[in-house]
């Protein structure tokens, strides 16, 4: 899938207005850090936060709700304050239109049901972009990943903005992403006058929990034989500075979102101490596919893609407004692994802390590669009974 180039703004000192700006999912995650980050901002008048519960960031107008739900419109166009705002001690502020929507209200779990999960996903996207231009906004920004544009042998290495989406739905949550791009582009089409910006981070770390974070929580990387994968990351408070960027309209269209330049697998590997398991093609894939038929890992073979083949982005979009990353790969690579430091990660499926320690212990890919078996024999003979 390929989207029109969009005009990039040069950059400037901020709207010539302080801005009213309501986040969804910002309870938690991605959306409390970007909502705190715009509490303090001087070219931010208020900040609506919307989540299903109510968030700890002093100073938002908070409203509990389901994104699914169409009473967004209502809120989006009055801004005033609900029964819960009232009840956290807030001051009732004078209703006005909000700018600028913030979609970050997104299931990217990789333990949930994928129809619930897609269902989720989906609605509440077409919910919030059909109720901002009810309402009256004038621009929406939604984050996805740069996992949609697929990862490719024969992708460039980096990837401008405007190539082409080749993500197929074969990995965990690209789907939803995909269909989140699509109505991105319907959008301004359906309803004229609305600014649809899009952010698609590299492997996002801080706080997160992915098929790709968990790759480093196995106790050997697994590297497919002939492939030759290289590693960009981002991390969180990254992607915040560049969501305030589209929030403050320094940019627009589409925008990649990652560190600078990328990591070869030799270079995570020797950074991480990690070794790795070599496999060949046919192995790899066969198994993942396997066990994620049989119920035994909630990743799907299409994440190995994303270990395998290049998908790293240029930013250059960003870059040109003069935004610029404060992390580097291996500041990420290391934060990442302090992260997920006594974990352990077999085939996706990751394990308790006290099974881990007496299951893996320093026996590593030989377990790890005896124990798939076994899952996989087991399952097979609870099938013949």
């Amino acid at each position: 899938m390929s989207s029109p180039e969009p005009a990039v703004r040069a950059p400037r000192n901020g709207p010539t207005a302080p801005l009213t700006v309501a986040v969804t999912g910002a309870a938690g995650g991605l959306g409390a850090r970007l909502t705190e980050r715009l509490l303090d901002s001087p070219d931010i008048r208020r900040v609506l936060a919307l989540d299903e519960r109510l968030g700890e960031a002093g100073g938002a107008e908070w409203h509990a709700l389901d994104v699914r739900d169409p009473a967004i419109a209502d809120l989006l166009r009055t801004s005033g304050a609900t029964r819960d705002a009232e009840d956290a001690g807030q001051t009732e502020p004078a209703p006005g239109p909000v700018d600028v929507l913030v979609h970050l209200a997104l299931d990217l779990d990789v333990e949930s049901d994928p129809a619930a999960r897609t269902a989720f996903n989906v609605r509440g996207t077409q919910t919030v972009l059909t109720a901002a231009a009810a309402a009256g906004v004038r621009r929406v920004v939604l984050c996805t990943s740069a996992m949609v544009y697929g990862a490719l042998p024969d992708n460039d290495v980096p990837l401008a903005e405007d190539a082409e989406l080749r993500a197929t739905e074969d990995a965990t949550c690209v789907g939803d992403l995909l269909e989140i791009e699509r109505l991105a582009q319907r959008a301004p089409r359906a309803h004229p006058g609305l600014n649809v910006t899009v952010l698609r981070p590299a492997v996002l770390v801080g706080g997160t929990d992915t098929a790709l974070t968990r790759y480093f929580e196995s106790p050997r990387l697994l590297v497919v034989a002939g492939s030759r994968p290289r590693w960009q990351f981002c991390h969180v408070d990254d992607l915040v500075s560049a969501l305030e960027y589209a929030v403050l309209e320094k940019v627009d269209g589409e925008l990649a979102v990652g560190c600078d330049g990328w990591l070869e697998q030799e270079e995570v590997e020797e950074l991480s101490g990690i070794r790795r398991m070599e496999l060949p093609p046919s192995v790899a894939l066969g198994a993942a596919t396997r066990l994620h038929r049989l119920g035994l890992t909630p990743s799907p073979a299409g994440d190995l893609a994303y270990t395998m083949h290049p998908w790293v982005v240029s930013g250059s979009r960003l870059y040109e407004a003069g935004w610029r990353p404060t992390w580097s790969n291996e500041e990420v690579l290391a934060e990442l692994l302090a992260e997920v430091a006594g974990w352990h990660t077999v085939v996706g499926r990751r394990l308790g802390r006290k099974d881990a320690a007496t299951t893996l212990g320093a026996a590593g890919a030989t377990v790890a590669l005896v124990g798939t078996a076994a899952l996989v024999r087991r399952a097979r003979r609870a099938r013949r009974r």
